[in-house]
């Protein structure tokens, strides 16, 4: 059972955001984040991080400026989630904006693989428009060693933008930024794969402006009209959302918020019937992101990157449209294969009790598995199970592919480097962060990877990390819990590293009932007052007891016209059962 706890935070941060003007619950709320000065709270473009802090971005916007003038042939090389989608879309836009000769390529999954490896470099050099003289990675190439030397060899010069965690080895290539790469200083480590291109761009931009580039125009290209891009890739790769990427993504949200956004994200918002007014972080990370995935999950990014590089409203719901459709085709894809491992997992810790009970770990394969959908899976295994996670799907040749996801204080890709040294060959390439990474390995060895990755867990883990702990703000006083706060908490950016507020509190079940077929609609009423309050429960059709306790987040919820509070329940248990 998982243990409930109240976020602690600094009485001076706390005094410093009430004497400053917050209400108590957001200054609470905002000092349990690590907000200790109100500055902290701006978003204006002005406070973002200067792009000339970031290691060789000079020398990159240098090179990408003479390309330009001298009429080169760029070639993007990009990743196939939302990230790398959006990472290329904000570089075609820009540059073509710019004034640059620039195509872009997306390797299919299935066929290459992830990154910049040689055999992309190959078809990069037939492209139809001739051989690329600069190839351009996005959100990755980091640990493109192989891939770059390719290039190099070829006569083709690669510029690498990514930032993922670099491995012992760098790529030859001309130029490396990435705020995670040795020597870099730049503050803010967290910066997903568009966050970086952004950057650059900024860069090249100031590069030109010194160049006089703009004169004739009488006007420069206002790259503040990607930030939606930058948003969306930034929410979707789930980085930490620290003071930085929190402007980047307010000030993309604002955008959409105004429908000033893109044919692309405006069309994706439209066939999930998601007004844009009313954009949020969720709408970004779990309503387009998840349709913008499923073109590199089971098809082709390169459908993905299409939409959101077109600026024609009909082609851009067009394809949102399809993509709208292999989202469909990837949620039942991934509920059977939900289904599967689970049924899996029951027979595996049936025949070998008491061993599986004790796993820290937990690695599965099925060769009917899909290999775009194995991260999700992965996800939702450890959702449940509270473990690192590795689930497995078959590769080319006799290999298997794993997508892993973590727990708290389990960096996966460290763990997975660990094994690779521990058992060298076990592992035939790796790579991610701590939360989430990939990796290779032949069919014949999964079992002794397995054995392996399960050793390192319980080296690294305790069984109390294996506790799902769930934290809270904490409980709302009546003339907290309301409308308002709904509203001002609606507002905001919230995400990785920066929590959506949730709070705890004893509730009366007065009524409830089933509505569409899977979901609670309740009425229920504090332990302590006579208020009672609307709430939902998603999916869950068997009725609560009378009394429990509750971790739930407020929600504004508009209903033929009326707007009220509701109480989205994340987590319930009967009275008297819960651990604090």
């Amino acid at each position: 059972m998982p243990n409930i706890t109240t976020r602690s935070f600094s009485q001076y941060a706390f005094d410093t955001l009430n004497q400053y003007g917050l209400p108590p619950v957001l200054a609470r709320i905002y000092a349990a984040r690590g907000i200790e000065q109100p500055q902290q709270l701006e978003t204006e473009l002005s406070r973002l991080l200067p792009f000339e802090q970031l290691n060789n971005v000079a020398h990159m916007a240098a090179l990408l400026a003479d390309a330009i003038s001298e009429r080169k042939h760029l070639l993007i090389v990009a990743d196939y989630d939302s990230d790398g989608a959006t990472a290329c879309a904000v570089a075609i836009r820009a540059l073509r904006e710019l004034g640059a000769r620039v195509d872009y390529l997306v390797p299919n999954r299935f066929e290459y693989g992830y990154g910049l490896t040689p055999e992309i470099v190959q078809l990069a050099a037939m492209h139809a428009a001739g051989q690329p003289d600069i190839l351009i990675t996005v959100d990755n190439g980091i640990a493109s060693v192989e891939g770059v030397q390719e290039a190099n060899q070829l006569g083709m010069q690669v510029l690498i933008t990514d930032h993922h965690l670099p491995g012992d080895r760098l790529p030859e290539a001309a130029v490396i930024i990435n705020p995670n790469q040795p020597g870099c200083s730049f503050p803010s480590k967290h910066l997903a794969g568009v966050g970086v291109i952004f950057y650059v761009m900024l860069a090249l931009r100031a590069e030109l402006r010194k160049r006089g580039a703009f004169l004739a125009a009488g006007k420069e290209p206002n790259l503040a009209s990607l930030l939606d891009l930058v948003a969306l890739g930034t929410v979707a790769d789930v980085v930490r959302l620290d003071s930085n990427n929190r402007i980047l993504v307010q000030q993309g949200l604002q955008r959409i918020r105004k429908g000033r956004a893109c044919a692309g994200i405006n069309a994706l918002l439209q066939v999930a019937k998601r007004d844009y007014r009313q954009a949020s972080t969720y709408e970004l990370g779990f309503i387009v992101g998840p349709r913008l995935n499923a073109a590199g999950r089971l098809d082709d990014m390169t459908m993905g990157i299409e939409c959101l590089i077109t600026d024609d409203e009909l082609r851009a719901h067009q394809l949102a449209a399809q993509l709208d459709e292999l989202n469909r085709q990837r949620r039942e894809i991934e509920a059977d294969m939900q289904h599967d491992a689970l049924n899996k997992l029951a027979t595996i810790i049936e025949a070998q009790k008491p061993a599986t009970e004790s796993c820290y770990s937990l690695c599965l394969y099925d060769p009917n598995w899909h290999q775009g959908v194995i991260g999700l899976l992965a996800s939702r295994i450890k959702e449940k199970f509270h473990r690192p996670v590795i689930t497995f799907a078959p590769g080319n040749a006799g290999e298997i592919k794993g997508s892993g996801r973590s727990i708290p204080g389990f960096h996966l890709r460290d763990a997975l480097d660990l094994v690779a040294k521990r058992h060298p060959g076990l592992i035939l390439k790796f790579g991610g962060h701590a939360a989430a990474a990939g990796l290779t390995v032949h069919e014949q060895n999964f079992e002794d990877f397995r054995t392996a990755f399960e050793r390192v867990t319980q080296m690294l883990l305790t069984p109390a990390d294996l506790v799902r702990v769930i934290e809270t703000d904490g409980e709302l006083a009546d003339d907290e819990l309301n409308l308002d706060l709904a509203r001002c908490l609606a507002e905001c950016v919230w995400g990785q590293g920066f929590p959506e507020p949730s709070f705890n509190a004893h509730f009366y079940v007065e009524s409830q009932r089933v509505v569409a077929e899977k979901h609670l609609k309740l009425r229920l009423k504090k332990f302590d007052s006579h208020r009672s309050y609307d709430a939902i429960l998603f999916f869950q059709a068997a009725p609560l007891p009378s009394r429990i306790n509750t971790v739930f987040r407020v929600q504004v919820n508009e209903y033929n016209g009326n707007t009220t509070l509701q109480l989205l329940l994340e987590h319930w248990t009967p009275i008297g059962s819960i651990t604090t």
